[in-house]
C-alpha cells in the first residue's frame, strides 16, 4: 500500500495522466514547437537590408559581413596614416550614388550639399566619416585613396599589362630616355596582373589623370582621380601590397614630374612618309642595348612593339637585331622575338 501511494503521485507530480499514458501524444507537439522556432532565424539575412540603406539598382547585394568589415579596416588604417579614402564597389566604382542624380546641379556640386555620393570629393581621413561612408553603403567591398590631396599630395603610376602593354617596361624606357630613377616606392599588385606605384607630389603643379599619354600600359592617377588601395576585393580579384613594398611613398623624381605636368599636345600630326624620326628610333636601339639580365627578351619586344606602331618595324629590325645580340641574346632569338611583335600589331 505504502508502495502504491509512492508510485501514484509520482506521475501526477511530474504530468498529466494523458501525455504520460500516451507518450506519443507529448512527443508529436515538440517538432512542431521546434518547427515553428526555426523560420524565425531564416528571416535574419532578409532583414538586414532593413537596417542598411537598399544598394541602388545596377549594385550586387550586400556581401557577407567579413569582406565588407575588412574593407573598412583598411580604409581606417589608410585613413589614419594621412590618405583620402571613399568606399567602392566590386566593380571599383565609388559605392554611394549621388544625390543629384536626375536633376544635376549646375555647377556641379562637389559635396557643398553635405550629403554624401559625391565619389573622390567624399575623400575623408576622418575616422568618423569614413565610418558614416561604409554605413551608408553596406555593400562596398573595397575602397580607393584620393590622390592629389594633401598632405600626400599622392600621385598614382598604373602600370598596365592587358592587350599587349607592358607598362613596367614603357616606364623603364621613360627613366632611360628622360635620365630619371625608378625609385623603391608603394607598390600595389593588382589582380590582372599590373601594378599601381605610389609617388608623392608638391601642391601644385596639379597632376592630371591619363590614360596611355605617356606610354602605352601607363595610366596617371593624379587629381581629381583614385587608387585602389589594398585589401579591396573586386569582382576580377583582391588588392594586395607587394612583398617587400616599402611601407610610404617616394617623392616623384623630377624629370618625371616635369613629363607628369606638360600640356597635352594641341593636335597630333602625322610625320610625312619616309620621314623617320632618329631621337625615338635612337632611344629604342639604346633601350635594348642597356637591357640587363632577365629582361631583354621583354624590352626587344616592347620596343619592336614600338617600331611597328611607329611604321619603322622593317627599317630598325637590323638594328634591333643588333641591340638584342650585343645583349647575349642569338640572332635567332632576337628575330623571332621581332617576328611576334610583328605579328602581334599586324594582327
Amino acid at each position: 500500500m505504502e508502495s502504491r501511494a509512492e508510485t501514484r503521485p509520482e506521475p501526477r507530480a511530474e504530468g498529466q495522466r494523458d501525455p504520460r499514458a500516451e507518450p506519443c501524444a507529448e512527443a508529436r507537439p515538440e517538432p512542431q514547437a521546434e518547427a515553428r522556432r526555426d523560420p524565425p532565424p531564416a528571416p535574419r539575412p532578409d532583414a538586414r537590408p532593413e537596417a542598411h540603406p537598399t544598394p541602388p539598382r545596377g549594385l550586387p547585394p550586400t556581401p557577407p559581413e567579413d569582406a565588407h568589415t575588412a574593407a573598412l579596416g583598411h580604409a581606417l588604417l589608410a585613413a589614419g596614416r594621412g590618405y583620402p579614402v571613399i568606399p567602392l564597389t566590386r566593380s571599383k566604382l565609388p559605392a554611394i550614388r549621388s544625390p543629384h542624380r536626375g536633376h544635376p546641379e549646375v555647377p556641379p556640386c562637389r559635396g557643398e550639399c553635405g550629403r554624401l555620393g559625391h565619389g573622390v570629393h567624399d575623400a575623408s581621413t576622418d575616422p568618423l566619416t569614413v565610418r558614416r561612408m561604409f554605413a551608408a553603403a553596406p555593400w562596398a567591398i573595397g575602397y580607393g585613396l584620393a590622390c592629389g590631396l594633401p598632405p600626400h599630395h599622392l600621385i598614382g603610376i598604373d602600370l598596365d599589362t592587358k592587350n599587349g602593354a607592358d607598362g613596367l617596361t614603357a616606364l623603364r624606357f621613360l627613366a632611360e630616355q628622360h635620365g630619371f630613377p625608378i625609385p623603391p616606392t608603394v607598390t600595389v599588385l593588382t589582380p590582372s596582373g599590373g601594378r599601381h606605384l605610389w609617388l608623392t607630389g608638391p601642391p601644385s603643379p596639379p597632376v592630371a589623370n591619363s590614360v596611355g599619354r605617356l606610354a602605352p600600359g601607363i595610366d596617371i592617377r593624379g587629381t581629381g582621380g583614385y587608387l585602389v588601395g589594398p585589401g579591396s576585393l573586386t569582382a576580377h580579384g583582391r588588392y594586395a601590397l607587394a612583398p617587400g613594398s616599402p611601407q610610404r611613398p617616394a617623392p616623384v623624381p623630377g624629370a618625371l614630374l616635369t613629363l607628369l605636368t606638360a600640356p597635352p599636345p594641341t593636335a597630333h600630326r602625322e610625320p610625312p612618309a619616309g620621314d623617320v624620326p632618329p631621337q625615338p628610333a635612337a632611344a629604342l636601339i639604346r633601350f635594348v642595348r642597356a637591357s640587363p639580365p632577365g629582361q631583354r627578351n621583354a624590352r626587344l619586344f616592347w620596343a619592336a612593339c614600338r617600331a611597328y606602331d611607329a611604321g619603322l618595324g622593317q627599317e630598325l629590325t637590323a638594328r634591333l637585331t643588333e641591340a638584342a645580340r650585343h645583349t647575349g641574346l642569338s640572332a635567332q632569338e632576337a628575330r623571332a622575338t621581332i617576328t611576334s611583335a610583328a605579328c602581334r600589331r599586324q594582327g
